[in-house]
């Protein structure tokens, strides 16, 4: 599933393309929208909450696209081929003179008046990368259920949103916490949470995700991904295991040292910037 960064940026880049234009067209293929023509209408903003994407109109009404595991906005000149995926996973075309914005493998697609729209996101926790980010809030919801693992609250949207499981992950282990730590039993969890937003701040401007801060194939994460192989800072092989409710488990990767539910935390990993993994072989 994209993370809230991914959502960030698309958002960011529909709303350069899209925010003051009147729509040359204006399509939603989906069953229970399908004869909503949206052409005529002014774009007044695009903007981002948590993994939702809100494309508000002049007219006082907005679209929710989700992207849920598969989804994406692509956009294109005008004229240019569309290369986002077969034309029946289209579910959603904004044109303008200039660009082509089209939604390939969207969920939750949805109109609503703009005045209403917390029927369709009003349930979601702070926003990590939004103007009205709230430590103290998100911080009060996590602790309201102090026995959740803390695996699975930092990916509840209700708490927070924004975090998907790469930088539930990757927060967790620059912190040295261990996934299935209940939230009641985390020492510093402002820090976890503060640290987990850096990651993702450093990284919404930009389509490449790493939380090392070394961007090659490979090096760009410090447990995601990276089953078996050695930890970068103590060279325990990295486990990997599935977390949360049946049937909505998500993979989850930690260092069994580094992590352990007793190991003493570096402050420095929280409070600074974590060691960069060693170079590759032969790499200057």
């Amino acid at each position: 599933m994209p993370e809230g960064d991914t959502v960030w940026l698309a958002a960011k880049r529909m709303n350069t393309a899209l925010a003051g234009q009147t729509l040359r067209r204006g399509e939603l293929r989906v069953p229970q929208l399908a004869a909503t023509d949206l052409t005529g209408r002014t774009v007044a903003e695009v903007v981002p909450r948590g993994k939702h994407m809100l494309t508000r109109f002049t007219d006082g009404w907005t679209l929710r696209t989700h992207y849920r595991m598969d989804g994406s906005w692509h956009i294109y000149r005008t004229g240019a081929r569309w290369r986002g995926g077969p034309a029946f996973s289209i579910r959603a075309v904004l044109a303008t003179d200039q660009w082509d914005c089209v939604g390939y493998r969207l969920h939750d697609v949805a109109m609503v008046r703009t005045a209403d729209e917390s029927s369709v996101v009003g349930h979601l926790g702070p926003d990590v990368l939004g103007p009205d980010w709230d430590l103290d809030e998100a911080l009060r919801r996590l602790r309201s259920h102090p026995d959740e693992q803390v695996g699975v609250a930092v990916l509840d949207q209700r708490n927070l949103c924004g975090p998907g499981n790469l930088y539930k992950v990757e927060g967790l282990f620059v912190c040295g916490v261990h996934p299935w730590v209940r939230v009641a039993d985390v020492a510093d969890l402002p820090g976890l949470v503060k640290r987990t937003r850096g990651l993702m701040l450093a990284n919404r401007d930009r389509p490449e995700q790493s939380t090392t801060g070394d961007l090659r194939r490979g090096r760009d994460h410090w447990v995601y991904g990276r089953k078996d192989k050695p930890c970068y800072r103590c060279g325990t092989p990295i486990l990997r295991g599935d977390q949360g409710p049946d049937l909505q488990e998500r993979i989850t990767y930690w260092c069994p040292t580094c992590q352990a539910t007793d190991a003493p935390v570096d402050p420095a990993a929280r409070t600074g910037e974590p060691d960069h993994p060693p170079p590759l072989p032969g790499a200057h």
